[in-house]
C-alpha cells in the first residue's frame, strides 16, 4: 500500500501541464484511430474504461482515451481483459484490495492511483511530427526505448531464442498474433500482462539482496553499503528543479536569439534534472570461488584482504574507513561504480565510425569506445565495443589495423588486455534494474591497477563532450535517437538559473544549446554538438587522466563563418586559470592557409609531412575514423577541410589534480557562436613517438 501511495503521489508532481486536447485535430480518415479501434475489441473493454477514467494530467479535464483519439504517433502495449484482472489478483495477493475487482477499491485514491498505473505504463507518446522509428522497438535485449512512456519511465525490451517471443520489462509477453497493428494515429501491441514495473532505486535492489540474503549480487551489495554509497544510490531526481520547473520559475523553452541551424527558432529546457547509477559487479559465484566461502558470509573485510594479497592499490590504506577514498576497499568498489545511468543498448554509441551510416548500416564497423570517470576517487573507465569482440567490453585494449592505409578493424588482442566482459544479455537483468540505474555482471575482476593506468596512459583519449554531464545520460537528452525539435535543442540554464550540469559552469547572458544530430546527417563525433550565442563564457571541469604525463589537449572544430572566436584558459582553480595562448578562430577550417592544410596523395610520405608540418603550426586534420554522412567521405578527406583540430596545450597532467578549461567570447557581437564537440588527450609517447607515429585514426 505504501509503494502505490508514494507512486500516487510521484505521478500528481509529474503530471505535465497540458491543456485540453483539440478535437478538431482528429484524423477523419475512414480507417481506426487507437481509440475506435480499441473500442470495436471486447477484449480491451475493462482497458477502455480506464483511459476513460484517467486524466492526461492534473491540468487538463482530458482522458488518456481523448488523447488516442487526437493526432499522433502512439505505441500502445494495450492489456487484455484477462491481463487485467490478473493484475487485479496480484494486488489482492499482496492486501491491497479484498477482491480482485473494481468494486473493491474502498479508497477512490488508490484506485485512481492503479488507474494511472495501467494507462500510463502502458503508452508511449511519439509526438506529432513524421519521426525517425516511431514505433521501433530496441534492437539490443533489455535494450530501453527511446522515448518514456507516460509515466516518464523508460520501457525495455527482452528477447529468447523463439523469434516470436517478446517481452516488455522481462516478463510481460506480447501477443504472438495481435501486434504491430497500425491505427491512423499509432500502432497497438496486445498484452498478456499488464506493464507494472517497480519504481525501486539501486539502493532498494540491494538493500533487498541484503535483508533477503539473495544469491547473485550479495557481495556487492554488502561493499556499496560498507562503503556508505546507498544515500547517494537512492536519489532518483533533483527535487528542487523538479517543483521550480513545475512551478514556472525555470523558463521551458528558449529563444535562439539569432542561433544558426536552430529551425524553430527555440530551444527546449529539460523537464527533469535526474540522477542514475551504473555498476559493473563480480557476480557473487566469483566470490564463492575465490574466497572459498558462500557468499552470504564474505564480509567487505574478506573482500579488502584478497584485494590487498592481489596488489591492486598499493597506495591505498588497508583498514576499516571503508567510507574514506583512501581507502583500499573504497576504491576497489567505488571504480565500479558510475553516476550515470546507462542502458544496455546506451553503454556505447555508434553514428558515424568509419564505414558505417546509423541511417542505412545494418553492421557495425570499427570500435567505438567511451570514457567516464568513476565514484569515489576519480579515475577514467573504459567501454569498448567491436565487431571482432563480439560484445562489451571494460578496459579492453586491443590491437588496432590503424596504419596509415589501415582498415581501422581490432586485429588482435594480448590476452592480458582483453578486458572484463559486460553481461548486458541477461535474461534477468530486469531484476537488477533501477528506475536510477543497471546492475551489470561482469566475467573477471574489474581494478584500477598499474597495467589499467599504463594502458590507459599510452593511448590517444577522445571524449564527446557530453559524456563529461552525467545528467545529460540521466535526463535523456545525450544522443536521442528523436528527431524532433524537443530532443534536438535542449537549453540548458545558465547557473544564475538553475545549475544543471555540475560539471559545467554557464555565465549569465549565454543561450547554451545542445543540439542532438539524430537525422540531419551532421559530421560530429557522436552526431551532437554543443552551441551558445551572446557573451559566452563557459568553465568544463574536465575528466581525470590516467597517469602523470605530458599531454596534448586537442579541441575539434568544425568551422563555419557562424562561429565566434574564442580565449581558451587552462588551469586547476576555475577562478585563476592560465591564458592558453591566442583567442582561437573558430571560423578557421582548412582553407586558410595558416593551417597548412593540404588534401591527401597517393604518396603517404608526402601526407606525413603535410601532417607534421600543419602539427608545427599548432593544427591536425580531422579524424579518419569518424566518417561525414553529408559527404560521405571521412574527417580528413577534401571535402571535409572545415574540420580542424587546434592543439590548445602541450604540458604536464597529474591524475591526482581536477582541471578546468574555460572557452570565453572576445568579440562584441552576441550572434556568433561558441561550438563544442569534444576534446582529446594525447600522451607525449604517442605523439612524439620517433618509432611509431601517431595513426591519422
Amino acid at each position: 500500500m505504501k509503494r502505490i501511495l508514494i507512486l500516487a503521489c510521484s505521478i500528481a508532481l509529474l503530471w505535465s501541464c497540458k491543456e485540453n486536447i483539440d478535437e478538431s485535430a482528429r484524423y477523419v480518415f475512414q480507417h481506426d484511430t487507437m481509440a475506435s479501434y480499441l473500442e470495436k475489441h471486447e477484449d480491451y473493454s475493462e482497458y477502455v474504461e480506464i483511459l476513460k477514467q484517467t486524466p492526461i494530467s492534473l491540468a487538463s479535464n482530458s482522458t488518456v482515451f481523448q488523447l488516442m483519439s487526437a493526432r499522433g504517433n502512439y505505441t500502445v502495449f494495450a492489456p487484455t481483459n484477462e491481463a487485467i484482472h490478473a493484475y487485479l489478483e496480484k494486488l489482492t495477493e499482496q492486501n491491497l484490495i479484498t477482491a480482485p475487482s473494481w468494486e473493491s477499491f474502498q479508497d477512490s485514491t488508490l484506485r485512481d492511483s492503479i488507474y494511472r498505473v495501467i494507462a500510463y505504463n502502458s503508452i508511449i507518446d511519439g509526438g506529432d511530427v513524421d519521426l525517425y522509428h516511431t514505433y521501433d522497438f530496441p534492437t539490443q535485449t533489455n535494450g530501453e526505448f527511446d522515448r518514456g512512456n507516460l509515466m516518464d519511465l523508460k520501457l525495455t525490451v527482452l528477447y529468447t531464442n523463439n523469434p516470436d517471443e517478446i517481452f516488455i520489462c522481462k516478463d510481460c509477453p506480447v501477443n504472438v498474433r495481435n501486434r504491430d497493428i497500425l491505427t491512423t494515429n499509432g500502432v497497438l501491441h496486445q498484452m498478456e500482462k499488464v506493464i507494472a514495473p517497480d519504481d525501486k532505486a539501486m539502493s532498494t535492489i540491494l538493500s533487498e539482496y541484503i535483508s533477503g540474503r539473495k544469491e547473485g549480487f550479495y557481495v556487492i551489495a554488502k561493499l556499496c553499503e560498507a562503503c556508505g554509497l546507498m544515500d547517494t544510490l537512492s536519489k532518483v531526481r533533483d527535487e528542487v528543479y523538479e517543483e521550480r520547473y513545475l512551478r514556472g520559475q525555470i523558463t521551458p523553452t528558449w529563444p535562439a536569439n539569432g542561433m544558426a541551424s536552430v529551425a524553430p527558432g527555440k530551444s527546449f529546457t529539460p523537464k527533469h534534472r535526474k540522477y542514475g547509477f551504473t555498476i559493473f559487479a563480480e557476480p557473487d559465484e566469483f566470490w564463492e570461488a575465490e574466497l572459498g566461502k558462500n557468499a552470504r558470509d564474505i564480509t567487505p573485510e574478506d573482500v579488502q584482504n584478497w584485494v590487498e594479497a592481489k596488489g591492486y592499490y598499493p597506495k591505498a590504506v588497508a583498514n576499516s574507513d571503508y567510507k574514506s577514498t583512501d581507502n583500499m576497499l573504497n576504491q576497489w568498489t567505488t571504480y565500479h561504480v558510475l553516476d550515470y545511468k546507462l542502458a544496455p543498448n546506451r553503454l556505447t554509441f555508434h553514428f558515424c565510425e568509419y564505414g558505417y551510416r546509423y541511417t542505412v548500416s545494418t553492421k557495425y564497423t570499427i570500435p567505438v569506445m567511451e570514457y567516464y570517470p568513476t565514484m569515489g576517487k576519480r579515475r577514467l573507465l573504459k567501454i569498448y565495443e567491436s565487431p571482432e569482440c563480439e560484445g562489451i567490453y571494460l578496459n579492453r585494449f586491443p590491437i588496432i589495423d590503424n596504419g596509415r592505409t589501415g582498415t581501422g578493424h581490432e586485429i588482435g588482442c594480448d590476452p592480458d588486455k582483453t578486458g572484463n566482459r559486460v553481461d548486458r544479455d541477461d535474461p534477468d537483468m530486469e531484476l537488477h534494474t533501477a528506475v536510477n540505474g543497471y546492475l551489470y555482471a561482469i566475467d573477471k575482476p574489474l581494478a584500477y591497477d598499474e597495467a589499467t593506468r599504463n594502458n590507459l596512459g599510452r593511448q590517444r583519449i577522445r571524449m564527446d563532450a557530453m559524456s563529461w554531464f552525467p545528467e545529460a545520460a540521466n535526463s535523456d537528452i545525450r544522443c536521442q535517437l528523436i528527431d524532433d525539435d524537443e530532443h534536438g535543442w535542449v537549453h540548458i540554464p545558465y547557473d544564475a538559473e538553475y545549475h544543471y550540469f555540475k560539471n559545467l559552469n554557464i555565465n549569465e547572458g549565454s543561450t547554451f544549446v545542445y543540439c542532438n544530430g539524430y537525422g540531419k546527417n551532421w559530421s560530429n563525433y557522436c552526431a551532437d554538438e554543443i552551441k551558445c550565442v551572446g557573451r559566452w563564457e563557459l568553465t568544463f571541469k574536465l575528466p581525470p587522466v590516467p597517469m602523470r604525463n605530458t599531454y596534448e589537449i586537442r579541441y575539434r572544430v568544425i568551422a563555419n563563418d557562424n562561429r565566434g572566436v574564442a580565449q581558451i584558459y587552462f588551469g586547476t582553480d576555475p577562478n585563476k586559470m592560465a591564458v592558453t595562448g591566442i583567442p582561437v578562430d573558430l571560423t578557421m577550417g582548412g582553407a586558410d592557409p595558416k593551417t597548412g592544410w593540404e588534401a591527401d596523395t597517393e604518396d603517404e610520405d608526402y601526407n606525413a609531412e603535410v601532417d607534421k608540418r600543419m602539427r608545427n603550426l599548432g593544427y591536425m586534420k580531422g579524424e579518419r575514423a569518424i566518417d561525414c554522412i553529408n559527404s560521405s567521405a571521412n574527417s580528413r578527406s577534401t571535402t571535409n577541410r572545415h574540420i580542424i583540430r587546434h592543439i590548445i596545450i602541450r604540458q604536464t597532467l597529474d591524475p591526482e589534480k581536477t582541471y578546468y578549461i574555460r572557452f570565453k567570447s572576445v568579440l562584441d557581437k552576441l550572434t556568433p557562436e561558441f561550438y563544442m564537440d569534444g576534446l582529446e588527450w594525447c600522451p607525449k609517447e604517442v605523439y612524439d613517438n620517433p618509432e611509431t607515429p601517431e595513426d591519422i585514426w
